[in-house]
Order: structure tokens, then C-alpha cells, then sequence
């Protein structure tokens, strides 16, 4: 299946991002705690790429095997990078002012979760996975 791409560069394009990853979650079986977990991992995510680095992309894809039914999500960008990914993981760290809970509650949301940062390339990667039935 192919990947779904939204380019993340207003407010309005979290809520395509979000939307997307649902409705992949819903035609592929996935429950509405599993289908709402992912939406609101990714509108974080997106949100973060739109505030911090001015913007990005989103890739949605089906990654399902004989195994298990998987979704992976990519959000990346080509902003400032995080400078102290450790500390940007501790759930209360706002580097904007906010509540904290973007990264750290994201990575709760979510099954898989890694993050890569630099300055110039930001890429955070995520999935949720269920037992093929």
C-alpha cells in the first residue's frame, strides 16, 4: 500500500494528518482507542514540526505483514533540531512554553517510538501494531 504524505504547514494541516492516520487505523481493523491513540500521537507530532521548525511532512503508511497489522508514521523536518532530545523526553520540558507533553506523550500513545534530531533534520517515527487475526 502506498504512503500517505501531508505536507505540515498550518494549523489546518494537523488536522489532514490526523484525520489520514485514523482512517488507515479504521479500514485496517484497529479499534477506536487504538484509531484515537494514533490521531492524537500524530496531531502532537505535527504540531510540534508546525510550532518549532516552521513545518514538515507527514508520512503515513501501512506496513502490515503475515504477523501483525502495522501502521507506521514518519513527522519530520528540516527545522532547528531538538537540542537535548533526553530532556525534550521528560515529560513537563517545554522549550515553547507549553504544557510539555507533546514528545513524551506521544511516545505513550504509541507502541514504537524513535526519535532522530539534528540541526537541519528532525525525524520522529512511530507505529502501533496488533496481532494479524
Amino acid at each position: 500500500m502506498p504512503e500517505t504524505v501531508i505536507e505540515l504547514k498550518a494549523e489546518s494541516d494537523i488536522v489532514l494528518a490526523r484525520q489520514a492516520g485514523r482512517e488507515l487505523a479504521q479500514e485496517m481493523g484497529f479499534g477506536s482507542a487504538d484509531q484515537t491513540r494514533l490521531a492524537t500521537a500524530i496531531s502532537e507530532l505535527a504540531r510540534n514540526v508546525i510550532q518549532y521548525a516552521g513545518g514538515g511532512r507527514c508520512l503515513i503508511a501501512e506496513e502490515s505483514n503475515q504477523h501483525l497489522t502495522r501502521i507506521r508514521v514518519v513527522v519530520e523536518d528540516a527545522g532547528p533540531g531538538i537540542a537535548d532530545v533526553e530532556e525534550a523526553m521528560t515529560h513537563g520540558f517545554s522549550s515553547g512554553g507549553g504544557l510539555g507533553a507533546g514528545l513524551p506523550g506521544a511516545r505513550r500513545l504509541v507502541q514504537e517510538f524513535d526519535i532522530e534530531s539534528q540541526p537541519g533534520h528532525t525525524r520522529v517515527t512511530i507505529a502501533i501494531a496488533k496481532p494479524m487475526v
